[in-house]
């Protein structure tokens, strides 16, 4: 598949360490370089509003997508090139996924880790076919990747479902890892009989 579109999942709150901002500005500069359309939760401030602001200033093609609830709360990225206000959380998540062609996260909070989870789970289950990575930003989701690899020794996940969730330290790795992902065979059953 293309990499036409990469959704960009993160904070709507800039953090205590700088490089977070930093790194979602490289963000949204690289994607517009590469050609690469934005997709992230149409907010203005925080994380979100750097990585569309560079991608905007940049060049680049930016469709936010954002709940009426939200619209006051996180402040509307009006300028984005698509600007997309829908009623629900549920079709904010939708919409963003149908119009992506790849999945990142930056550093965020609970919103963050919802939109994560919920993508490599849709992964997992076949549902989409699509690259889901972490940007790990100055070692932010180092604690997330030893509870991933606790829940695998545990016999909760399978190895090749935390292989699902991509790891990349610096923005040109990330975007290389994304553009040449391959799919791996769906899971045609949950348990195996050795695993019975």
């Amino acid at each position: 598949m293309p990499l036409n579109s990469v959704c960009v999942f993160c904070g709507s709150a800039a953090g205590t360490n700088p490089v977070y901002a930093t790194t979602a500005r490289e963000l949204g500069r690289t994607l517009a370089a590469r050609k690469l359309g934005l997709v992230y939760g149409g907010g203005r401030v925080g994380l979100m509003g750097e990585v569309a602001s560079a991608a905007l200033t940049a060049g680049g093609t930016v469709v936010g997508v954002i709940p009426h609830s939200l619209a006051l709360k996180e402040i509307a990225q009006e300028d984005c090139t698509e600007l997309i206000v829908v009623n629900t959380m549920h079709e904010r998540k939708s919409l963003m996924a149908d119009r992506s062609d790849a999945f990142v996260a930056l550093p965020g909070g609970y919103g963050t880790c919802d939109e994560l989870f919920e993508i490599v789970t849709w992964a997992q289950l076949g549902i989409h076919r699509k690259p889901v990575a972490v940007l790990n930003v100055n070692g932010f989701f180092a604690p997330l990747f030893a509870w991933l690899d606790h829940v695998v020794s545990e016999g909760l996940l399978r190895p090749k479902h935390r292989e699902l969730l991509l790891v990349a330290d610096t923005v040109p790795e990330l975007l290389d890892a994304l553009a040449s992902w391959v799919p791996p065979e769906p899971t045609t059953k949950w348990v195996e009989p050795e695993e019975r």
